[in-house]
This record gives structure tokens, sequence and C-alpha cells, in this order.
């Protein structure tokens, strides 16, 4: 293992066990960890139905049919592996707040620890990184993938203003997971997610937000957004009452929006652990999350 590895050890263990169900039913052949859409000749009884013209006789339950003098046939719900992809934003904004990097830093974190959940059940993962270099790891299920991956993490430095949304619309992922503070291009990103579960894809989004964009320092008196400089908000008695108004109602109709479209929308706090995160991200939450 690399010493960049090294350092993801501690995470690495608290995740091991963590469970990413599908929340569709996979389409791949390869036998995995998830439902299939195939219903074939696993050792997984699924249920009965009534025998009919074209059905395999080597189907047929029978021990039933010399029971009930009627045919049924036995399903079997198939397992497979779910290509999972995970898309990092990198842009100039994830690099907050400026002197600890902590939203950074926790979302390369989360990235590998998703990933290390996925290749655990056999699947193969991927990792996208919206940097001004842009980095595309394509899904591999080969041991060394998650390492890879780390090394390709601690070499991006966040910064400049790439898009989401052209890395989520070429993504042949049958699961993608997105990280990112949502402050570029979110409408792009909104359109190619639906356009993504209308292909069948599942998509998972982390918003992921940082206690001094909530809560601006007391000592702050300007509110600039890093990506477009230009945009400047004072921080006065009434300024910060309108910036938490407009920050309350763009996160209520962010988490409206990506939800309607069908994603898994999650929030989390950078200081938040990156094991706690990982595992709300993979739980089938519920929906008031």
């Amino acid at each position: 293992m690399t010493t960049g590895a090294a350092s993801y050890g501690a995470l690495l263990d608290a995740v091991r066990g963590v469970r990413w169900p599908a929340r569709r039913r996979a389409t791949g052949a390869t036998i995995g960890a998830h439902r299939s859409r195939l219903r074939g000749s696993s050792s997984e009884f699924s249920e009965f139905r009534p025998y009919r013209q074209g059905d395999d006789p080597r189907r047929v339950d029978w021990r039933l049919l010399a029971r009930s003098d009627r045919a049924y046939v036995r399903l079997t719900t198939d397992r497979a592996t779910m290509r999972t992809e995970i898309i990092l934003d990198a842009s100039a904004s994830m690099a907050f707040p400026p002197v600890t990097l902590e939203r950074w830093q926790r979302a390369r974190e989360v990235a590998i620890g998703l990933a290390a959940v996925a290749h655990a059940e056999s699947d193969p993962v991927g990792l996208s990184i919206a940097a001004e270099a842009p980095v595309r790891i394509p899904p591999r299920a080969r041991r060394s993938v998650i390492a890879e991956m780390i090394r390709a993490v601690e070499t991006v430095t966040a910064r400049g203003s790439s898009g989401l949304a052209p890395l989520l619309a070429s993504s042949r992922a049958a699961r993608v997971a997105v990280i990112t503070d949502l402050l570029g291009d979110a409408e792009e990103l909104l359109a190619a997610s639906r356009l993504a579960l209308a292909a069948g894809s599942e998509v998972v989004l982390l918003h992921l937000l940082t206690l001094e964009e909530l809560d601006p320092p007391a000592e702050a008196q300007l509110a600039v957004d890093p990506e477009q400089p230009e945009l400047r908000r004072s921080l006065d008695a009434d300024g910060r009452r309108r910036y938490r108004a407009a920050l309350d109602s763009w996160m209520e109709r962010a988490q409206g929006d990506f939800r309607a479209a069908g994603v898994r929308y999650v929030r989390a706090l950078a200081s938040e652990s990156a094991a706690r995160i990982v595992r709300r991200v993979a739980a089938d939450a519920p929906a008031d999350e």
C-alpha cells in the first residue's frame, strides 16, 4: 500500500462491512451482491408462478405438481454486480474554509469510502474528478483500483470552475454518486441527472456544506463567491439576515428539485466524520433525511 493509501487506512477500516444496496434492480450479468432484473437459475428462491406455454420444463416444481395437480415454475432471483462511478467536484468553492480545506478533505475521504464499500461488494467502481484537468478512472473490479483512486484524489487541487454535468452525462455506470457543494453547474447537473435516471441509472447526490457558510464567523464582513469573485454580499446585521434567508431558500429548492427528479439527495456537513457520511449515503434512508 502506498503512503497515500496508508493515510486512509482508518477510514477503510471504519466502513468495512457497510452495505450499499441498489435502489433499482441491477442489469448486469456478472454475479454480485444486488438483486438482478434477470430471473433464472440461481439458488435464491423468489416465488412460484403458474406454468405458461414456453416456460422451461426444467423449472417446473414436480413435487408441487404431484400434490396439487397444477403446474408451477420456481422463480429465482439472480444477483448481479452494479457498475458504480463516483464523481467528485474539485472546483474552487470545494476548497473551503480556505485555512483548513475541510470540505475538500472530507469530499475526498467520502469518495474513497464509497468506492471501497462498492468494491467490497464486487462492484466495478470508478472515479471521475471535475478538475481543471479532469481525471477519470473507469469502473474496474481489480484489487488495486482503490489505491489508484487514493493517488488520484491526493494529486488534485480544488480550484477553477469545472462542471459536473458533462461527467454525469458521459457516464455509463448503473449507479453514480456525485459529491459536490452545488455551487457550480447545478441546473445542468439536474438536467443530466434526469437523463441518467431515464436511462435506468441510479443517481445519488451528496450536498456537502460547511458550518462556516451556514453561519459565517462574527469577524467576517463580506461573503465572496470563490468561483465568481464579482458576487459579493455584505455581512453586516441586515446582510447576514438576507444571506441566511437566501441560503435556506436555495438549499430547500435544491433538495426539492433533485428529489422530485428521482435523485437520492443527501445533505451533510464537512464537520461530520467521513465514515458517518458514507454510512448515510449508503443507507436506505428515509425520505425526510
